[in-house]
């Protein structure tokens, strides 16, 4: 049995969600600015859609954004480095970041230090703790909870949820959640998984404030 490709795949899928929505690609092209025949050559497996173009289906057509990059056949460039001992530390982070060519020369470990020094304020706040306890399972459904850390992410939500831990402390993860939740990363996060790493770092960045007694 010949293996189908990821295009025809994708193809595939985005006929049976414009059935479910009741759209046609003409006002899918109206949703999304995407050129009627841009989207009738990706539907048609005559033409692979990049990133950009699938963030944009997934926020019209209700998907998550991770569900549409392994049925485009993006996650397999990445499989290795989701599970990969490059992730376990900031500066190989920032190796990635900065090989991937994806973000400007003016990013650093200390800008993600000083954005999560920022959000420790608001953490604090009855609107930061609001933010976070509403907004953070969104967040989660949006991504399709997947990628570097969510597992880690989670942990620190339930803590912070259950109020385990010194202001000091609540404060720290509060950080590191609001970092995940507000979408100002250096990266955008449709560039799945890659899009999630300046988030890892975070993750990393306050996991080492938390151990420092």
């Amino acid at each position: 049995m010949v293996e189908e490709k990821s295009d025809e795949k994708l193809g595939l899928y985005l006929k049976k969600m414009l059935k479910e929505h009741s759209l046609s690609m003409r006002k899918l092209s109206e949703l999304t600015d995407i050129d009627t025949a841009t989207i009738s050559r990706i539907i048609n497996g005559k033409r692979k859609a990049n990133p950009a173009h699938l963030q944009k289906f997934a926020e019209h057509l209700n998907v998550p954004i991770s569900e549409l990059f392994v049925v485009a056949g993006y996650s397999n460039e990445y499989e290795g480095l989701q599970q990969s001992d490059i992730l376990k530390s900031v500066e190989s982070i920032q190796n990635i970041l900065e090989f991937s060519n994806l973000i400007d020369n003016q990013f650093s470990i200390d800008s993600v230090e000083r954005q999560l020094a920022n959000y420790e304020q608001y953490a604090q706040t009855e609107e930061g703790k609001g933010n976070i306890l509403n907004s953070f399972g969104e967040k989660l459904k949006k991504i399709g909870s997947i990628g570097p850390f969510i597992s880690q992410l989670k942990d620190l939500f339930e803590k912070f949820r259950l109020n385990k831990g010194t202001s000091r402390e609540l404060a720290i993860i509060g950080s590191a959640l609001i970092y995940f939740i507000v979408s100002v990363d250096v990266v955008p996060d449709y560039i799945f998984p890659i899009g999630y790493i300046d988030d890892a770092m975070a993750i990393q960045l306050v996991t080492k404030l938390l151990t420092i007694k």
